[in-house]
Formats: structure tokens, C-alpha cells, sequence
């Protein structure tokens, strides 16, 4: 670790900004915040547009260096096999962060890797940010790139080790005096109040309280008089989400009137994605907050449901000539149904059902005659055929297997997922910053809840029998995230159950 004399970047000290500056750039193992490691930090700071200290250091990775990353940083496995560890360093290196404005080029690159670094070290970090990228493209719209290379190139700068921290921070202060001469300081300053510019938070609300927030998958809620729940949420970003709310410039009548009507924000974090999303759609239900829309609805579900008929092969049987299957709008009264029957859909009401199946009959010519929606004709033909929207199966015009064949692929789009395993199962998921996980634990498409430990996973097990709620809208998302491509570490949870009951 050194540090370097500030007379060493051969750069002129410039009024820039106000506030304390810390221009930054790091060299890692790779391009994923979560999964790889910092390798080199370089940090200039700035005081009133004049460079107080510059520091760098290389960092051990307790990882090994990709080649193709050690042939263009030039950092190689030896280099660091000496240097401190980021833990060694995040002390001293927070304190030199602390209350400066980060700048960095792709800042959210940086930033994303010193937050999490950060984190595995046990402490917490949150900056306000500034891009050069983005100042490049607000100052400079007519140039088609904004790489560090092109700046270097357009305004002609000095880089003594391109692709080493020290190296392309000092590129960055140099763009900035380049910028502020070039452009003046109106125009620099515009473009980085634009940056730097923050939601206007409800007066009910303390900026300490948002700040707390991790910018961490999880589910927020906001509250209002007397702690009536107004509006629950989820994101990937939580704090970025909430302060989203409250962005002047893309606020909706809706968010106006949560603006005004919020006291109290609170969240949970959850380790990923799908915990915030499952969560989600729980805690709606529970709670019904007077803004949610989506989520809340409640109530019986209802789905068409096809059946062999046991005298499909009788062709003189009537009024069912021209029926192989039995068609019916029912209840969807529990998921769990090992009748065989085929179920299609996921609705709130049989009239919805029903226009669903007026609709693919339009779309696919088949007889709602046949399929049990109209009255039998006793000519046998139906209205809709004579104005040629039924292919004719009434009429004889093709046989019962080829018009239900027809119905069975209109149908195919909406069938009802069946349940593919013996029993309940868990997906691990796992928080790429703190390296916590948590299992969800999922019955027959039922959300049972979230497990951290073997206990909890336990009571889980005992209770899935009393917890099994079906969910439409978890269905639905469960559907989508246990896809192949989706790699979703499913955990069989059949034997632990049976273990659990037997408890």
C-alpha cells in the first residue's frame, strides 16, 4: 500500500464542486459485484476542486486472477499474494469515503463492488454517486462513444497506466478540468444538480429513516394515518424503489396521493428475487393495502376442466354425438386433484370462463353446441355453423375427434401446471451480498413460507397441511421461475416431510 503525493498528477487544481469528492476506480476479478473480488483501489480526493490526497493500493483476492484479466490490468496472482485484504482495508478505506460524492466512470460498476465488499466485511457503506459516463453524454450529446479510451482521445488526456486504478482515476479528474473549461461551469454544474438531483421526500418522512433501507432485494410497505397499510412492494433495489416513489418527474396521480397520505416506511429484506416476490403476494392478501390493485383479489377460482367421455366411442349416443370429452367450469377448490381430469385456466368468475370459451370458439371454429354452451339444435347443424363460424362438427362435417382435437389445442396455452413432484420441496436461494439463505418451501404450488434453519423447516413441514393456501399469482410466478433455464436449486423435501408428520 502507498500513498502518492498529489504533485504526482501533473494536473492543475480546479473549483469543481462544493462538496468533498472522492474519484475512484477499481480493477477486479471479473465484471459480477457478488461473485468476484477487487484486485487494485485507487482513491483521489477533492476538497473544494483541489486534490487533498491521492491513495491506491492492491488488494488480495483470496481468488485467483483470470488470465485474460491479468493480460489487460497486468495484475497477476503474484502481485497480490502479499497485499491486505479488502477486510484489512475497509476501515480506513470508509473513513476516506465517508460524506464524499463518488465519482467514477460507469460509477454503479464501482460502487456495486465497494458496497458489497463492503458488506462481507461486516460493515455498511452508502454514498451519493456521479458517472462520467453520463456527464460525457449530457455535455458532449453529438459524440457517439463515452469509453474511457474515446475521453482520452477527444480531449487528448495523459493515462500513464491505462487499465490500473490510479491510472483511470487520474483520467477522470483530467476530464473533469477538461469539461469545466470546455463546457464552463454553468453547464457542468447543470449537468451534475441533474445527477445528484434527489426525490423531495413526504414531510411525514425523516431522510435517515429511507437511507436505512439496503438497497437489497425485499418487500416495502408504506403506512399511513394511524398505521393503515397503504401500499406494500417489492424490489431488488429497495431503497432505490421507495425513493422512486417520490420522484417528482415520473409521479402518477396514484403516487401523489400515497406521497401525501405516508407516514411511516418499513421492509423486510429477503435473500433474492423470488422470496421478494412471494412475499409479496402474500402479504397484499393478508393485508390489503388501499392502493395495491394487483395482489389483493381474493375468492373461489374457477377452471374448465376436460374429462374423457366413457361413451365417446358410441357414435350413436345422443345428444353427445359429437362429444370425446366432457367439458365443465368448476371450482377450483384445492389445487391437489388426482382425478385425472385436465384443468385449463385460472379464473375469478364461470362468466369469465365461459366469454374465454365464446372467444377461442370464435377464434377456432368449434360448436358451442357441441361443447355444452348452447342449446342442442334437433336439425343438428347450429346457427353458428350456418354463418360458417363452426367448422360443422354438428352438421357431420368432421368427425368429433378432429373438432375436440382442435379444442385441446386452443385449450393448451392455458393448462393448468400439474404438481411434478411426490411432495413439498424447497428452493434454496441465497443473498449475494451477505451470503445469507433461505429456503422457500412449496406444496402443490403453495407458498408455505420461508425457512433460514433446520427448526424452522421443521414447523414449516408439521404445518404444511393447516398453510396450504393456493395462490393464483404465486402459482403463476412459481410456474415461470421453475423453468430448466432458470437453474432453480430445488431441494426434494418428501422424506423430510413424511418425518415431520410422523414427529
Amino acid at each position: 500500500m502507498q500513498a502518492v503525493d498529489s504533485e504526482q498528477l501533473g494536473v492543475q487544481a480546479n473549483q469543481l464542486l462544493a462538496s468533498p469528492l472522492a474519484i475512484i476506480d477499481l480493477e477486479t476479478t471479473g465484471g459480477h459485484a457478488h461473485l468476484d473480488r477487487i484486485t487494485e483501489i485507487a482513491v483521489i480526493e477533492v476538497d473544494a476542486g483541489v486534490i487533498t490526497n491521492v491513495w491506491q493500493t492492491l488488494v488480495n483476492p483470496h481468488t485467483g486472477i483470470p488470465p485474460t484479466i491479468q493480460s489487460l490490468t497486468g495484475i497477476t496472482n503474484a502481485m497480490v499474494a502479499d497485499a491486505p485484504s479488502f477486510a484489512t482495508l475497509a476501515p480506513d478505506l470508509l473513513e476516506r469515503l465517508t460524506n464524499r460524492i463518488v465519482i467514477a466512470h460507469n460509477v454503479r460498476f464501482d460502487y456495486g463492488f465497494l458496497k458489497a465488499a463492503f458488506a462481507q466485511a461486516g460493515l455498511t457503506y452508502q454514498a451519493r454517486t456521479l458517472c462520467t459516463v453520463r456527464l460525457s453524454r449530457a455535455l458532449y450529446p453529438a459524440s457517439p462513444r463515452h469509453n474511457l479510451d474515446t475521453l482520452i482521445a477527444r480531449h487528448q488526456l495523459q493515462c500513464p497506466a491505462r487499465h490500473r486504478a490510479l491510472g483511470d482515476a487520474q483520467v477522470l479528474w483530467q476530464f473533469l478540468q477538461c469539461a469545466l473549461s470546455e463546457q464552463g461551469h454553468r453547464a457542468v454544474d447543470a449537468a451534475v444538480r441533474a445527477q445528484l438531483k434527489q426525490p423531495s421526500l413526504p414531510p411525514a418522512l425523516d431522510r435517515a429513516q429511507i437511507d436505512a433501507i439496503p438497497d437489497a432485494p425485499g418487500v416495502y410497505f408504506f403506512y399511513g394515518d394511524n398505521d393503515t397499510p397503504l401500499y406494500i412492494g417489492k424490489s431488488i433495489h429497495l431503497r432505490s424503489r421507495v425513493l422512486s416513489h417520490f420522484s417528482a418527474d415520473l409521479r402518477s396521480s396514484r403516487e401523489m396521493q400515497i406521497a401525501r397520505a405516508v407516514r411511516r416506511v418499513d421492509w423486510i429484506r429477503t435473500a433474492g428475487e423470488l422470496g421478494a416476490l412471494l412475499k409479496e403476494a402474500q402479504l397484499v392478501k393478508t393485508h390489503l393495502p388501499i392502493f395495491n390493485r394487483q395482489l389483493r383479489r381474493t375468492g373461489t377460482l374457477t377452471s374448465i376442466v376436460l374429462n374423457p367421455r366413457e361413451d365417446s366411442t358410441n357414435t350413436r349416443v345422443a345428444p353427445h354425438a359429437h362429444r370425446t370429452v366432457q367439458l365443465h367450469i368448476e371450482d377450483l377448490a384445492k389445487p391437489l386433484d388426482h382425478s385425472g381430469a385436465i384443468r385449463y385456466g385460472l379464473f375469478r368468475s364461470k362468466r369469465t370462463a365461459l366469454n374465454t370459451l365464446r372467444t377461442l370458439a370464435d377464434t377456432h371454429q368449434l360448436c358451442l353446441q357441441t361443447l355444452g354452451l348452447e342449446q342442442s339444435n334437433t336439425n343438428g347443424a347450429c346457427f353458428r355453423h350456418q354463418i360458417q363460424r363452426c367448422a360443422g362438427v354438428c352438421a357431420g362435417k368432421e368427425s368429433a375427434i378432429a373438432h375436440d382435437t382442435r379444442l385441446r389445442l386452443a385449450l393448451s396455452a392455458m393448462q393448468f401446471v400439474r404438481w411434478p413432484w411426490p411432495g413439498p420441496i424447497g428452493i434454496r436461494e441465497q443473498d449475494q451480498t451477505t451470503e445469507h439463505e433461505e429456503m422457500h418451501v412449496i406444496d402443490q404450488w403453495c407458498y408455505l413460507g420461508t425457512a433460514t434453519d433446520d427448526t424452522e423447516l421443521q414447523t414449516l413441514l408439521q404445518r404444511r397441511q393447516l398453510s396450504m393456501r393456493f395462490d393464483p399469482d404465486q402459482y403463476k410466478l412459481l410456474v415461470r421461475y421453475l423453468t430448466p433455464a432458470r437453474r432453480a436449486r430445488v431441494i426434494d423435501l418428501h422424506e423430510h416431510a413424511q418425518q415431520a408428520q410422523a414427529a
